[in-house]
This record gives structure tokens, sequence and C-alpha cells, in this order.
């Protein structure tokens, strides 16, 4: 689609929004940036836009929608929505942010999806091919981009044929694509989540499937096995040629060029057919998974995808596990923070659902005091307490789902609640109960809305107060 000179609206002024206006403003479109926040401070706002953009607060007029040649979504704004619907009705085109990128970007392209783990593995794919890139001395630039904090829209006009963007999508951004097309794709896993926004799960999984939609049968999808959504996506609807890999026991060689890997016997092993035609081939230990410096098994996941995703991209593998074993862990997900009077306090603001929360709760070793609750996403918290298995100590409760989760709780037997008014009594709540030995664990299950701007926010506000004590 040909938008110089075309009138853009683009809904959504936070980064997403703004790097899309500056996109279009670079190919010479007429921008109306547009929020629905009536409070939007637009003197702030127009500090940050290209000069001619047309900006809106609270209502959008009528006379801004009929000669638009697009509507450009930001990923937090619902796609389900009248004003949404009145611009299909007018048929005009509704493209999320990373389709508009999409259309203006070169190069190779990994994209990233799942419930839980996106973000490590995106940092650790860009890791993996930055290392590759500068050993190899491939001229080009590797961009680690999307959901993980960086807008797509933000490097899609830098991008140049020798270049690879890795990155990170969410539910949200899928729903609104069109000719999006990676070469190379990752479903992590599917667990419930946002189905606030999705309403069912089938809805949800549709978009995570969606990645792989435009991709051709020659090009990769790596897929959890142990996941049974994706594993019947696989067999059923994924056109391009698939790779698992999986956390629960050895698994069979991929079809030829692709690779299956699994972990058993802490190492990560590759299954894999013979180069020579119907060769069988055989299977080869790649690590030991005590060489890398992330914890727990859903990391090693994560891991298994970023190393099947390299390999896919043709860096070969040892130049994969090196680099593998440099990689740090993000911040926010199980990060250390400080040992106080002999307790270890870990930040894993980024668990946002109970299924990534759970995951917080099995890398740890010690006793812990665990800080949960937040914004409710429609979420249960059933399994999320049952894992906790004699290893949380006392579970201390901020946010709005505090009481649900209270209530869920005692319904499984475990008593030792704590209410707390906000993050700073919760810390302080947590030193007094936690001993020595033992951990705290900020790991909340829910989304941080309502106290804090983001997970970013809460992790960093978490930190500062531990720091403090």
């Amino acid at each position: 689609m040909e938008l110089k000179g075309k009138k853009v609206v683009v809904i959504g002024a936070g980064k997403s929004g703004i790097a899309a206006a500056k996109l279009l403003d670079q190919i010479g479109a007429q921008i109306v940036l547009f929020d629905q926040n009536e409070s939007l401070d637009i003197e702030s706002l127009i500090k940050k836009i290209p000069p001619n953009t047309h900006v809106y607060a609270g209502e959008l007029p009528e006379e801004e929608k009929k000669d638009a040649a697009l509507l450009v979504m930001s990923p937090g704004v619902p796609v389900d929505t009248p004003l949404v619907d009145s611009f299909r009705a007018l048929d005009i085109p509704v493209w999320g942010e990373i389709e508009l990128a999409y259309r203006y970007s070169k190069g190779r392209l990994i994209a990233i999806t799942g419930t839980n783990g996106k973000t490590t593995t995106t940092a650790l794919t860009g890791h993996i091919m930055r290392d590759w890139y500068t050993h190899a001395g491939i001229d080009g630039q590797v961009y680690v981009v999307g959901n993980i904090g960086d807008p797509y829209t933000g490097i899609a006009l830098q991008t140049k044929e020798n270049d690879t963007v890795v990155l990170e999508v969410s539910s949200f951004q899928l729903e609104t694509i069109d000719e999006f097309h990676p070469q190379i794709s990752a479903i992590l896993n599917i667990t419930p989540d946002h189905l606030n926004r999705h309403h069912t799960m089938e809805a949800y999984t549709a978009c995570k499937e969606a990645i792989a939609r435009n991709q051709t049968k020659d090009e990769h999808c790596i897929l959890n096995m142990a996941d049974a959504r994706l594993k019947e996506f696989a067999q059923n609807r994924c056109i391009p040629r698939v790779s698992f890999f999986s956390s629960e026991g050895r698994i069979d060689a991929a079809d030829k060029p692709s690779m299956n890997l699994f972990y058993e016997d802490d190492h990560i092993y590759a299954a894999q057919r013979s180069s020579s035609e119907g060769g069988m081939g055989g299977v080869s230990k790649l690590m030991d998974i005590h060489a890398m410096k992330l914890l727990g098994t859903h990391n090693v996941e994560n891991v298994m995808a970023a190393i099947a995703m390299c390999a896919a991209a043709g860096v070969p593998m040892e130049r994969i596990i090196p680099s593998v074993c440099t990689f740090e862990a993000v911040e926010h997900r199980i990060e250390y923070t400080a040992t106080v009077n002999g307790v270890d306090y870990y930040n894993d603001s980024k668990g946002t659902n109970p299924d990534a929360a759970i995951k917080g709760i099995q890398a740890m070793v010690k006793k812990t005091v665990l800080i949960g609750g937040g914004y409710d996403k429609q979420n249960e918290y059933d399994e999320w307490i049952e894992s906790f298995d004699g290893k949380v100590t006392y579970l201390i409760l901020i946010g709005q789902t505090a009481e649900k989760i209270e209530k869920c709780a005692h319904s499984h037997g475990f008593m030792n609640t704590v209410m707390a008014t906000d993050m700073e009594d919760a810390v302080n709540k947590a030193h007094e109960l936690a001993k020595p030995g033992e951990a705290v664990l900020l790991s909340p299950a829910c989304a941080s809305w309502g106290m804090f701007d983001n997970y970013e926010q809460r992790g960093r506000i978490f930190k500062e107060l531990v720091r403090s004590l």
C-alpha cells in the first residue's frame, strides 16, 4: 500500500503509537494520532511526535475517519471496540504496529510468541545472533525489538537485506497482522492469559498460531512438544517445517534439515537426521545445563527454542552453545536482587500470569516468602497455589486480586496469607517473616496495572525497596 500523501490514523499514544507516527512521517504520510484517554497530556506528547501530526484525545472527529487510507492500532487497544468497527464499516484497512513495520523492513525476521518465556528467549536469540554476526564478520545488524521494549516501527526503515530482526510478539500484536511473515517463528507455550481481552482460549490460541500463518513449507516454526495445543497445531494447521523442543524426555529426529531438541539428565540433546538422503542420523549432546546462567526448567525450554531458531538461521552449533553460556538473565525474570540478613531476594515481576509465576516458584531452591497479586485478568489461581508444594512459607498479597487469591489459597488449605497495602508494606512484611537461609520472591501471577505503569516499574520499585532495607 502506497501511503505517501495519504492520511493514516494511529490509535494509541504510547511507545508503539509514537514510533508508528515517526515511521509514517518519514514515508510522507499525513498523520492523525488519537488516544481515548481524555486527560492525555497533549503538550508533553507534541514534543515527542512529528510536528505536523494532528492529535486528538478522548474522541476522534468523524471527518478524520472518512478520507483515511489506513488505521494503525497500538497493541494495548482492543480490536473489538465501536471505534475500530466504524473504520472497518468504511472499508478502511486495520493494521497493527508490527504489520506497518513489517511492510517497510528488510532482511531476515525471527518472531517469537508464547504465553511465557518470550522476553528471555527473544533476548537470548538476539544475543546468539549478534555474537555470530561479530564472529563471522557479517556486514549487517541484529535488532531485538517488539514486545520486549523497543517498537518494531522504530527500526524498520533502518534495516537492510543482511540484517536480522528478532521480534517478541504478543497476542495483542498478532490480532492485527495481514502479510506479516517471519522466516523463522516460535510459539513457546500456550496457557490461559489475557482472557479479559480475547474472551476464550480458542481465540487466544488462534492469535498465537497466527505467527506462522504466512510462512511457507520450507521455512521454520519452533514448537513446544510438551504443549498439547501446539502438538495439535503442528499436526493439523502448521504450514512451515516444524522443530520441536521438549523438557519431558527424549524425542525423535525431525525431518531433515531441521532438528528436535530435548532435555534429559541435566543435558540438552539434539536429534537430527543425517544429511545423506534417507539417513536416520542420531542424537548429539549439546550442553550441560549447569554451564548456563539461567535458573529453572522453563529457562531450559527457552534455551532450546533459541538454539533451534539460531540453527535454522544457519548459525553453527559450535558458536551457539558458547553464546548461551555467556547470556545473563533478563531484568524482572527471577532476577537476583540482594541478600539481606541471610535472606535472598528475587524479582520476578514479569511473572504476570499464574503459569509464569508457577515457573518462578519451581526455580526456587529454598523456602520462600512469596509476594503476589495485582490487576485481575480473569485468571484462576488454583494451579499456582497447588505448585507451592510446601516450598512457600507465606503468601503476601497486594492489589485488586488480593482477596480473590486469598480465598483460593484457603480453599486449597494454604492458610499463611498476609494482606499488604502496597509494595512497600509487602516488602517490609516479607522482611519480617523470612528467616535466614530462606528467600523472598516477587512473582505476582497478575498484571501490574492499577498500582504501577507496567511490570518493569513494579520490579524496579521492589528492587529499590529491598536495597533500602
